[in-house]
């Protein structure tokens, strides 16, 4: 395991990082404790969280993963594990997150009630990195970069980030920052994989010039880079729950994954991945930890096996024909994830 810089700020993390937003649905607390444990013990020191979380949101089950990760963690040496949640952002045209009664502009009220809720469920006096899970952009940013530095200067946060942010909001939030001596973002999670490379333009060479950090989230395509729905959607996958469902949101962020041309990019990946002896999965981790903007890749499990598959990607360097033969598809078949949701913004 490789230690990165969250942008330019004094925190280092693992350049794996665990993703916790199916424990408590679709992975029960004794499961989702073997999983943290299993990650630290492969030297993973980085989990990332949210209050809204388990997904897909549900008002009774809201808080339950930070709950989850707060009772866990009691276990561990504070300051040996660094944590990661997300203060909700407003709908954009998806949904309404069930927290505060709907009420999720991230406004200064906003922020420090989110805080102060989560840091009682992960029972820690701070949090080391609070991202804004979905911006606001009718919000000025200084109102919010205000608050989170209010946060910072409480001792309660550590560090600052966004998340699913359009590079214009990336830039206005460090002018903001700059122009009014606030605290900066020093990451960004986006949606990033071998299905959705959009990252890879205009926002990584902000990412460079700006000395920031990618968290790329769903960088196995939501499951789909696993490989699991090549034959249909499997059983108890989560996108054969939402293509089936009755939900409309949850059938059409199935479709934006899991669709013929992100199907077909898969089986070239796995042709890839047979010929140099490793699973899709761990090709598919590789390739994203090796981007210089990268700090950290965020992957989820439900189980220990599935969490081995993906702790293969830690040691595996992808050399230039490999890289060569992965660019190759995405020229044939160029972005094959419909959208990655910026564009409501």
């Amino acid at each position: 395991m490789e230690f990165r810089r969250l942008g330019s700020s004094g925190l280092s993390v693992s350049d794996l990082c665990l993703g916790t937003m199916t424990f408590g649905l679709q992975c029960d607390e004794p499961m989702s404790r073997r999983i943290m444990d299993r990650a630290v013990d492969a030297g993973i020191d980085f989990l990332d969280t949210a209050e809204v979380y388990p997904v897909p949101p549900q008002a009774e089950l809201v808080g339950v993963t930070e709950q989850i990760v707060g009772r866990w963690l009691q276990t561990k040496r504070r300051d040996s594990v660094v944590i990661a949640t997300k203060v909700t952002g407003p709908r954009h045209g998806w949904f309404a997150a069930p927290v505060r009664g709907h009420r999720c502009f991230v406004d200064r009220h906003q922020i420090l009630r989110s805080c102060d809720e989560s840091l009682r469920r992960l029972k820690t006096d701070y949090i080391d990195l609070m991202q804004i899970h979905w911006p606001d952009h009718g919000l000025p940013y200084e109102e919010l970069l205000g608050a989170l530095t209010e946060l910072r200067e409480a001792g309660k946060v550590r560090v600052i980030g966004c998340s699913n942010e359009t590079c214009w909001g990336v830039m206005k939030s460090l002018w903001a920052a700059e122009k009014s001596g606030l605290a900066r973002f020093e990451t960004v999670q986006n949606n990033f994989s071998l299905i959705n490379r959009r990252c890879q333009s205009e926002l990584a060479q902000v990412l460079r010039q700006e000395k920031l950090s990618l968290l790329p989230y769903s960088p196995l395509g939501g499951g789909l880079l696993t490989g699991k729905y090549q034959n249909g959607p499997p059983p108890g996958a989560r996108f054969s729950e939402y293509l089936t469902g009755d939900g409309l949101r949850q059938k059409q962020m199935a479709e934006r994954f899991v669709n013929p041309r992100s199907l077909e990019t898969t089986q070239r990946l796995i042709t890839i991945a047979d010929d140099i002896g490793v699973t899709v999965t761990a090709l598919a981790l590789a390739w994203s930890r090796q981007h210089d903007f990268v700090a950290s890749t965020i992957f989820g499990a439900t189980s220990v096996d599935q969490l081995e598959e993906s702790l293969a990607a830690a040691d595996l360097i992808l050399d230039d024909e490999t890289l060569a033969r992965i660019d190759q598809i995405d020229v044939e078949i160029p972005t094959p994830m419909t959208e990655d949701g910026l564009r409501r913004l």
